[in-house]
């Protein structure tokens, strides 16, 4: 018996290096998890065959005036790859620790995806600590807690997308 490898598409926009940072942490963590294929795409440089045969999807974005940046609106509004189906995962970074909006950034960002016909999934406090809410959140460039989210969303996405998808 053969097992299907679990693509997962991680697209991030990121001006100062803080969410591709968490990009890369979000990739690690989904690669702890057996048969699974993870790769990360700054926003403008998707790979469209890739994101097509993904069966993920983890979307991050910086937080800019309380919601995600315009870049990743841009992404979601004109994408031209079918989403319906694929399950999907969101994270965002904030300008500092006592809020800034990330949460109205990964709602916005899980708004896009569930309009795309996608199935959201973060794992929520269900599966123990750190408790991911809407997704993983960091200050800045990620540390300590803050890494510690990205990868565990990146596992919680990936195992649950190779429950779902391998066969």
């Amino acid at each position: 018996m053969t097992t299907t490898v679990v693509r997962i598409a991680i697209i991030y926009h990121s001006e100062t290096g803080n969410t591709k940072k968490m990009a890369e942490l979000v990739q690690q963590g989904c690669l702890r998890i057996k048969d699974v294929e993870a790769r990360c795409f700054a926003i403008d440089g998707v790979d469209s065959e890739y994101l097509a045969s993904a069966r993920a999807v983890i979307l991050g974005s910086p937080t800019y005036e309380g919601t995600m940046s315009w870049q990743m609106k841009r992404f979601l509004d004109e994408v031209s790859v079918d989403l319906a189906g694929k399950l999907g995962g969101v994270f965002a970074s904030q300008n500092w620790p006592g809020g800034g909006g990330a949460d109205l950034a990964e709602i916005g960002m899980i708004a896009g995806m569930l309009v795309r016909g996608m199935l959201i999934y973060s794992g929520g406090i269900t599966l123990g600590k750190p408790f991911l809410h809407f997704g993983a959140v960091s200050e800045r460039a990620p540390e300590g807690l803050y890494a510690d989210r990205c990868i565990k969303l990146g596992e919680n996405i990936a195992a649950k997308a190779a429950a779902l998808f391998s066969k």
